[in-house]
């Protein structure tokens, strides 16, 4: 396996990297062969997944905190910071209007750990269009998402 070796000229004012090839013992070889390529230090484990939705949900909370805070003026802020348009961070932001009870099952999906859900952003997204919160929660029903219901 090549090694990397750089190499300061002080008095060129510039690095120069090599690649210099490097032979292994027989014995490194060997010990290579039945155990395996060597795993490289502090590789981070791939924990759950967290679905797009839930991600989104808590994105919207955590900006129009910063909002109210002053930390972020407006949603032009927020597009500006996540490089989106503003038509997109108004998306996002408006999952904040849902019902808290809507969001609370939104949020709660992270600790399922392992199941996927059929919700989609864009259906979640619906709800907003409706200004009350008991005809969100009538909505979300007929969409059949009561209580986190797994495919």
């Amino acid at each position: 396996m090549p090694r990397k070796k750089r190499v300061d000229e002080a008095h060129a004012g510039f690095e120069v990297e090599m690649t210099i090839p490097v032979n292994h013992t027989r014995r490194a070889r060997s010990m290579e062969e039945r155990l395996g390529p060597p795993e490289p230090p502090n590789t981070p484990k791939p924990g759950p997944r967290i679905p797009r939705i839930t991600r989104l949900m808590a994105l919207a909370i955590k900006l129009q905190e910063m909002i109210d805070r002053g930390e972020i003026q407006d949603y032009v802020d927020v597009a500006r910071l996540g490089y989106i348009t503003r038509a997109r961070a108004s998306q996002i932001m408006n999952l904040t209007l849902l019902a808290p009870d809507i969001q609370e099952e939104v949020l709660g999906w992270s600790s399922e750990v392992g199941r996927v859900f059929s919700v989609t952003e864009r259906e979640v997204r619906t709800l907003v269009r409706h200004a009350f919160w008991e005809r969100q929660r009538e909505v979300w029903k007929q969409l059949g998402h009561q209580n986190s219901k797994p495919v």
